[in-house]
């Protein structure tokens, strides 16, 4: 994608485990952004609180008809028949509220993966049928309060996960939301209103003030400032003239702007991220393997658990009904449902967080290996620097001539030039508000500067190099450190000043290497420039060390050199040059202003080239960790509790749980799971 820097990038990522989510860890189609699975979800939320209703309105007369219940409330309301009513009722709650449930079990007995559906379908299939048999003349009492009690629970339960897990992927879905339905086309005779998906390369719209810009393109027409803060994180509006690029999504401020179309809207920036995160959300890390591996083994340690249950009371004398009560609540208890969401709640929420953060995840394992950084190598050149050079100081030399006047002179000359010494006194210029004159008899002096007659006046804007080369000595007055690159202005062949440049260290530098240092991360300055600039960088900012003079190649060296000390290293650069180091690194962090080749063997892209994003990126995976460690401590750690209750191991001391208070710890647990999983934020 033309563009966008990392646009290719995103296209080519690597590609991710696409492991599907069984119903252990989070119900089909759970992610609202993804199309038609986005109106399914939103169907099956409505579908289980329907069921919830339904089920609610059917529990109170089967357990006004239910005799255990009858007996607690010291009232007698059996009448002939009504044991048949209670499993007419009963079995409509079994089937139609169970329903979910009943499929999930056959699901997952098809993939010969059993979980969380398996275990509740499994549950109430033995409490229905054992009631059935109670009804029709087995001697024992029915469990229908009881199966009513946990088929109501379980359905309130996964109404509100399903409500949590749309919520964990909510900043996706406002992405999504970001591209607009319309766009105004220009045509030769009128504006005509069309579908943004039709738009194609070259197409010309309009963007009025306000409204948000429709496709990634160039602008062709207008001024305007442009809020990008919801697809790279970059706060503050940013300009935008003829000749800039846009991103679709952005709002536009108060100015119209005509935009020439770059490519279709499945191609444009924020689809390619918006299909980043998808793929990230669905890819799957070493925590997330693990939570899958501790879920599998809870649906065994639940079956077993439920069975042995069964088989002790059963055999030291209970009855059939207790001993079935005791296996129903354990295997209730053992559901892996909490440990099932853990991993992949906290995935959701941090993955479309990082990109309204303009933290582009393409490797999970990456982004949450990022808590055990202990140096960041940083690449100086459009990284901690800006990347282009900056007018630093302008001085004049002659009494009574201006500093706008020297610069004035030398825009003339440099107008006609794309190099950078030159781009940096036409940017000056243009935020000076100054205008350039004319020039007559240009002449380039290779290697070392311009001449041309501006206003009847000989200029001459030269290097260092023309000055030794024609023996002219440097006057008094000139100052300049080892980090400026230095022209000198003359006028009629007599010293009028001269302009100092600089790749200008950027001011979010200094707090990010302070920040790091506060975190016990080493910062480690890599360049290519010579020793005296690394130093100066590396000490203003406070670094602790520096590498200078490293050529392309060495790069990965000096980090694998850094890795044989013990080191966990991350890389952060933009450039072609970095692609081997990238790779190497232990988290490779690619700076959104860079190449394409750079994004692609990085793990993590940071859209805007903010050093501080860096840092926001490693506080970000530790306490995106943290919430997954959090998360899988409560979702086992209340089984330990829970479990010896529900097998009946304080049943002598009057402690027992019913099936129903096992499905409400269950319940609470997965809704525990979901809000700490909701409060994950970025750090600003």
């Amino acid at each position: 994608m033309e563009n966008h820097p990392h646009s290719e990038a995103i296209k080519k990522k690597v590609e991710p485990n696409h492991s599907k989510m069984d119903h252990s860890q989070m119900p089909r189609g759970s992610n609202p952004a993804r199309g038609h699975e986005g109106h399914n979800h939103q169907a099956m939320i409505a579908d289980f609180k329907k069921r919830f209703y339904v089920v609610l309105a059917l529990t109170i007369p089967v357990m006004l008809l239910s005799q255990l219940i009858q007996q607690f409330i010291g009232v007698d309301w059996q009448f002939t028949g009504s044991s048949y009513i209670l499993f007419a009722l009963s079995s409509i709650v079994f089937f139609y509220g169970g329903w979910p449930f009943l499929k999930g079990l056959v699901d997952e007995v098809k993939t010969k993966n059993p979980g969380m559906m398996f275990l509740i379908g499994f549950a109430i299939t033995v409490a229905y049928v054992y009631s059935v048999a109670v009804v029709f003349g087995l001697q024992g009492m029915d469990f229908f309060w009881e199966l009513s009690t946990l088929i109501l629970i379980m359905l309130l339960g996964h109404w509100i996960e399903m409500k949590s897990v749309a919520g964990a992927s909510k900043e996706l879905e406002l992405l999504v939301q970001l591209m607009p339905s319309d766009a105004h086309m220009v045509m030769p005779d009128m504006v005509h209103d069309v579908k943004t998906d039709t738009l194609k390369e070259n197409d010309i719209i309009l963007v009025k003030p306000g409204e948000k810009v429709a496709a990634d393109g160039v602008v062709l027409e207008g001024e305007s400032y442009l809020n990008e803060s919801m697809l790279t994180g970059e706060s503050k509006p940013v300009q935008k003239s003829k000749g800039d690029k846009v991103i679709a999504g952005a709002i536009n401020g108060n100015g119209s702007i005509k935009v020439t179309v770059s490519h279709a809207a499945k191609d444009s920036y924020l689809s390619q991220v918006i299909k980043l995160v998808d793929d990230a959300q669905k890819s799957k890390s070493n925590t997330q393997l693990l939570a899958d591996k501790a879920a599998r083994w809870l649906t065994v340690i639940a079956l077993v658990s439920g069975i042995a249950t069964f088989l002790y009371w059963y055999l030291t004398g209970q009855t059939l009904a207790f001993a079935m009560e005791r296996m129903v609540t354990v295997i209730v208890i053992c559901c892996p449902h909490a440990l099932g969401l853990a991993v992949p709640l906290v995935v959701a929420k941090s993955t479309a967080l990082s990109a309204k953060n303009g933290l582009l995840i393409k490797n999970r394992t990456a982004f949450e290996n990022s808590r055990k950084i202990t140096t960041i190598v940083f690449d100086k050149t459009g990284t901690l620097t800006v990347g282009k050079f900056q007018v630093s100081k302008i001085v004049p030399l002659q009494k009574g001539l201006a500093e706008n006047e020297i610069i004035r002179l030398a825009s003339a000359l440099e107008q006609k030039s794309e190099h950078p010494i030159a781009t940096g006194i036409l940017q000056k210029v243009k935020d000076l508000s100054i205008t350039i004159p004319a020039t007559e008899n240009f002449n380039a002096i290779t290697g070392k500067g311009v001449e041309a007659t501006v206003e009847g006046k000989k200029i001459l804007v030269v290097s260092p190099g023309y000055l030794k080369e024609n023996n002219i000595t440097i006057p008094d007055g000139f100052a300049a450190n080892d980090t400026e690159t230095v022209v000198f202005v003359l006028i009629n062949d007599e010293w009028a000043g001269y302009i100092a440049l600089s790749d200008e260290i950027r001011p979010e530098s200094e707090e990010a290497i302070k920040t790091l240092k506060q975190n016990n991360i080493k910062s480690i300055l890599l360049t290519g420039d010579n020793d005296k600039v690394a130093k100066i960088v590396s000490e203003i900012l406070g670094m602790d060390s520096f590498m200078a003079q490293v050529l392309p190649h060495q790069k990965l060296e000096k980090i694998k050199e850094l890795q044989s000390k013990g080191e966990f290293v991350a890389m952060t650069g933009d450039g072609v040059n970095d692609a081997p180091a990238l790779a190497i690194a232990d988290v490779g962090i690619a700076v959104g202003s860079g190449s394409d080749i750079a994004a692609e063997t990085a793990g993590i892209i940071l859209v805007n080239s903010n050093p501080k994003d860096v840092v926001n990126l490693i506080l970000f995976g530790k306490a995106t960790y943290r919430k997954m460690i959090q998360n899988l401590v409560w979702a086992t750690g209340y089984n330990v509790i829970a479990l010896p209750l529900a097998a009946g191991v304080l049943y002598n001391q009057g402690v027992l749980l019913s099936p129903a208070a096992g499905a409400v710890l269950m319940t609470v647990s997965t809704i525990v799971v979901a809000i700490n999983a909701s409060m994950l934020k970025v750090k600003p």
